[in-house]
């Protein structure tokens, strides 16, 4: 049997796990790897993109960086997090927020390290996107829209690392990132009607607090509408082989979450509908192999048009 005091580490440790959202960090990774694959670099073949050293270190960096982006964000949200998550800052609260800025500080330096290894714009990228995300924590989430805008930027981030260092700036990408970035701002706009209770005691300026729930499922609506620009693109004018089935199958699940959005009036019913976004986000990393299975044996071009 465990001591009291290994009781407490593993505690501590699992407090620890679930401050950086460990879970979510082998996501962001297999979707970084599989979108240089399939998206980025299809031509030089998934072995060679495995065994690429400066990719292992760029896709390492970047789930370090979003690690500390989790925790400085759980030390600016911890009085929130008692309103909104009372369970999960229980567990959060196990670690002091002196460790977790410890912990912050160390990671970061080690990112800043191990990007030497690539580039001095490696440096530069990740040392903004550190920075980013300590303003965006700090500062920007709490203001009216801004918070939503860039909480979508910085989450799409990590996978402008992959195109900057393959420099593939094939159009093919930016609709991909931009039916991304839409899937994320409407999870970020429903998340506001998940913890209007928290933001309204912590003087956070969100749509469901300045304008109203009925104002925030209106612009949630018109988000999802616009995802049908960047879909139809994908679908009709580019070449993503066998994921148009995803597309599809998103765009009919877009349809029934808009009709239950304006059916939702609870808390209980607001986290269904943004576990849902969270299905259909990681569903759609692994959707990417169904653009052309056969670069998992050999490298292929990427076809931009049909």
């Amino acid at each position: 049997m465990l001591s009291r005091k290994n009781k407490l580490l593993l505690l501590k440790i699992v407090s620890l796990f679930s401050v950086v959202r460990g879970y979510n960090i082998p996501i962001i990774i297999l979707a970084q790897y599989l979108s240089a694959i399939f998206i980025f670099a299809p031509h030089k073949g998934a072995l060679n993109i495995l065994l690429d050293f400066n990719l292992f270190i760029i896709v390492l960096a970047s789930g370090l960086t979003i690690a500390s982006g989790y925790i400085i964000n759980s030390f600016y949200d911890s009085k929130k997090d008692l309103i909104n998550r009372p369970n999960k800052s229980k567990l959060d609260r196990l670690v002091s927020q002196k460790t977790k800025l410890q912990v912050y500080f160390g990671l970061n330096f080690f990112v800043a390290l191990i990007a030497c290894f690539v580039s001095v714009r490696a440096v530069v990228f990740f040392s903004t996107y550190i920075f980013l995300i300590w303003l965006y924590s700090h500062k920007i989430k709490k203001i009216l829209v801004h918070g939503n805008l860039m909480a979508a930027f910085l989450a799409v981030l990590p996978f402008f690392a992959i195109l900057l260092y393959y420099k593939n700036f094939y159009e093919v990408v930016f609709f991909h990132a931009a039916f991304l970035f839409l899937l994320l701002l409407v999870r970020e706009m429903v998340k506001d009607l998940e913890n209007i209770t928290g933001d309204l005691a912590n003087d956070y300026r969100t749509i469901p607090i300045v304008y109203g729930e009925t104002a925030a499922k209106r612009t949630i609506s018109i988000l999802l509408l616009l995802t049908v620009i960047p879909v139809y693109y994908l679908v009709n004018v580019f070449d993503v082989g066998y994921m148009d089935i995803y597309f599809y199958v998103g765009f009919i699940i877009m349809i029934f979450f808009g009709i239950q959005l304006w059916k939702s009036n609870s808390k209980p019913q607001f986290v269904w509908l943004h576990n849902t976004l969270k299905l259909l986000i990681v569903a759609g990393v692994f959707s990417i192999v169904l653009i052309n299975p056969e670069v998992l044996w050999h490298g292929k071009k990427l076809l931009t048009t049909i």
